[in-house]
């Protein structure tokens, strides 16, 4: 994690991710065992009634592109030209639908002082492409999602982004406050 910029904000009025640096362990070092392929995994959180999110667990998920992903893609979304042949793992990612349903249902298993657990956003990698989204990612993304996004350039994880979209469907910056997990300073 010592060579990944970790891009965080400390502002809290407006609406910020809230996870714990192993959170951040964890998604970095699931981007960087991936590469060359995209990583792709889900967040459980709550959500306060000002907006505050808070990240409670991240699990990973296997990225399950295959040609009958690329098939059902290009069916739901013809307008971004998916091609079956070049659009590798390198660079989609596609989560089964089943571990979307096991999450949602060990979400509801949960507890927490703050509110109730959800599924609250979704991270993947970005081989060798900046950690900004791209076209298949706004039109593939869901309302009220953060959106962790990690760059990773040749092997290394760079950058670590939140993303949300608008609600004209179009990406802002969603910040995001790392909290030390226990005696870690870093």
């Amino acid at each position: 994690m010592k060579n990944c910029r970790l891009l965080s904000s400390h502002e809290t009025r407006a609406a910020v991710l809230h996870l714990t640096s192993d959170h951040a362990a964890v998604i970095l070092d699931h981007a960087q065992q991936a590469y060359p392929d995209e990583c792709c995994g889900l967040l459980i959180g709550i959500t306060t009634p000002d907006g505050q999110r808070s990240l409670l667990e991240v699990i990973p998920t296997r990225n399950a592109w295959d040609w009958e992903a690329a098939e059902q893609m290009a069916n739901a979304q013809p307008s971004l030209g998916i091609d079956r042949q070049q659009d590798k793992r390198s660079r989609r990612y596609w989560i089964d639908p089943q571990d979307l349903l096991q999450a949602q249902r060990y979400a509801r298993t949960l507890t927490h002082r703050d509110g109730t657990p959800n599924l609250i956003g979704i991270y993947h990698s970005h081989p060798d492409h900046p950690a900004r989204p791209s076209e298949c990612d706004r039109l593939c993304a869901w309302p009220d999602y953060s959106y962790i996004i990690v760059s990773v350039h040749h092997g290394v994880p760079q950058d670590l982004l939140c993303w949300k979209l608008d609600p004209h469907h179009q990406f802002l910056s969603e910040p995001i406050v790392i909290q030390p997990t226990g005696g870690d300073r870093s």
